[in-house]
């Protein structure tokens, strides 16, 4: 099966070495997935929800990190870099421990290996993984 190199691709010759085939893995990509929408639009558009999905949650993750990691350096500098009243002192010194342990679980989702679910209904889609 020839993959046909689409139309928009066929005219850049920044990328192409001009041979006529794919060279590239962004060439690949966008032939693979022209094909896919020509032969089998209703498993390309599972792919593309997969996708999506997949785009949504990173964000989602990365804004909540953000906002963690944010509060965390906020309640440092209360900590160190205010004058507080002893009780107050005392209540963010608790939200500061309380924190570690979100911080911690923040830093595992970023640099611990994982299986995420679009990651398995992707291979379930490819028909590599148990479905």
């Amino acid at each position: 099966m020839a993959i046909k190199i689409p139309a928009n691709l066929k005219s850049s010759r920044k990328e192409r070495q001009g041979d006529g085939k794919v060279n590239t893995a962004v060439e690949m990509i966008d032939a693979s997935e022209e094909t896919l929408w020509e032969k089998n639009p209703l498993e390309a558009l599972k792919y593309e929800r997969i996708e999506t999905r997949k785009k949504m949650n990173w964000m989602a993750r990365f804004t909540l990190s953000l906002i963690i990691s944010l509060t965390f350096l906020i309640l440092l500098y209360l900590l160190f870099f205010t004058d507080l009243k002893d009780g107050h002192r005392d209540l963010i010194n608790i939200l500061v421990g309380a924190y570690v342990g979100v911080l911690a679980k923040s830093t595992d989702y970023w640099f611990k290996d994982k299986e995420d679910a679009e990651d398995k209904e992707s291979a379930a889609l490819n028909g590599n993984g148990d479905k």
